[in-house]
């Protein structure tokens, strides 16, 4: 992989270890090293008194920090300013840079490359769960080391095109933001003008069946080809089938009554909730769990529009949200029959769902390709350091 000549870390990096007795009354910062090359991080602050050594490893701004039960998964960073003095325990391992032949952001860049975490894990042994890094063997594994001029330019190259990738990232997670939000507010816009402002309670609209969990010590309950939809299912408007199935005999015999097609679900209960109000409508039979409902729309209202309206009010239903016990959250039956949507005639509302859909799938298109374009970012620094290391930036 490297263009330029390599050096054991033997010859660069040298193990400290400051040890400092653990005053029961001063608080300590507390680190950590984040696996796949993420960074060396504040993991907590403590009090002495709560530290259950009485001597710990200080670690030092520039120092190289290696999680021994982790540098197999990337786990090693250089230690940053705001961090200096922090402590660490023994499954943490400092050095200190050899300023003579390495600097510690060049190292840094290096230790990104899928060649020297693989190095790490051979460098690794042990059980399943106690595998760590060995010393002599670490310290053996080889790094490219070009003059400190040539690995200067190379760490501000990386630098350069690092910027140009995370604003590239950066205006992409905004683009998928602009995305999510273009139809909610096309929707709402176009039912309030479509309506003209006429609304009416879904409790004037629709009934409401509830749903529940057949028991799990009951294995024949769970060996049917029936949908069983849960809120981990609520992911597409449109529902065929679900993750988990039950056996008629459990719509029969436990709550988790058989629903009709053409009604809408929507999740009442479940952190979803903080962010989002999900509904779908069924076109297959099936059951729901108890943190559904399902809303059985009347003559006056079309199934898919209904869900339409759901989706385009979900700011406002956001708002009806409380937190319930354990910080979860519920959407009260009171207040969703409370809640009011427009209501077209019939025709009109066909005519909306024809519009509101084209444009759906013309968004689930360009998601595909934002999709597409974030996995080429995120490809995008393996590949520079790749090249870095091949002497070609």
């Amino acid at each position: 992989m490297s263009a330029y000549a390599k050096q054991p870390l033997a010859s660069v990096l040298t193990r400290v270890q400051d040890s400092v007795a653990i005053d029961p009354h001063e608080t300590y910062k507390q680190v950590t090293v984040r696996l796949f090359h993420r960074g060396v991080v504040l993991r907590g602050e403590k009090l002495g008194s709560a530290i259950r050594t009485t001597r710990q490893s200080q670690v030092h701004q520039g120092q190289v920090l290696l999680s021994r039960i982790d540098a197999r998964n990337g786990a090693i960073g250089i230690v940053p300013p705001g961090l200096e003095g922090a402590v660490v325990t023994n499954d943490f391992w400092a050095f200190e840079v050899n300023s003579e032949f390495a600097i510690p952001a060049f190292l840094d860049a290096y230790f990104g490359t899928a060649e020297f975490v693989d190095a790490c894990k051979a460098a690794s042994e042990g059980t399943t769960n106690r595998v760590r890094v060995q010393p002599e063997r670490f310290l053996k594994v080889e790094v490219p080391l070009p003059s400190l001029d040539e690995q200067r330019r190379i760490v501000s190259r990386i630098e350069e095109l690092s910027e140009k990738v995370h604003k590239s990232q950066g205006l992409r997670a905004q683009a998928c933001e602009e995305r999510l939000n273009l139809w909610q507010r096309a929707a709402e816009q176009l039912l309030d003008k479509s309506t003209r402002g006429a609304v009416r309670r879904l409790g004037d609209l629709v009934s409401l069946k509830g749903g529940g969990t057949p028991s799990k010590s009951n294995p024949m309950y769970w060996v049917g080809s029936i949908p069983w939809i849960s809120p981990k299912d609520m992911k597409v408007r449109e529902l065929y089938d679900s993750e988990d199935h039950i056996s008629e005999s459990a719509t029969q015999e436990t709550s988790a009554k058989l629903l009709d097609p053409n009604c809408v679900l929507i999740v009442v209960r479940g952190m979803i909730l903080a962010h989002t109000v999900p509904a779908a409508t069924l076109r297959v039979p099936a059951a729901i769990n108890q943190d559904m409902k399902a809303m059985l729309p009347s003559e006056e209202i079309l199934p898919d529009y209904l869900c339409t309206s759901i989706w385009a009010l979900n700011p406002h239903l956001l708002d009806l949200i409380e937190k319930s016990t354990h910080d979860t959250r519920k959407l009260e039956t009171e207040k969703l029959l409370d809640f009011a949507i427009p209501v077209p005639p019939p025709e009109k509302q066909k005519h909306l769902v024809s519009k509101l859909s084209k444009l759906y799938r013309t968004i689930e298109g360009l998601k595909k390709l934002q999709f597409e374009t974030a996995a080429e970012l995120d490809a995008l620094m393996p590949s520079i350091l790749s090249k870095a290391f091949r002497g070609e930036l």
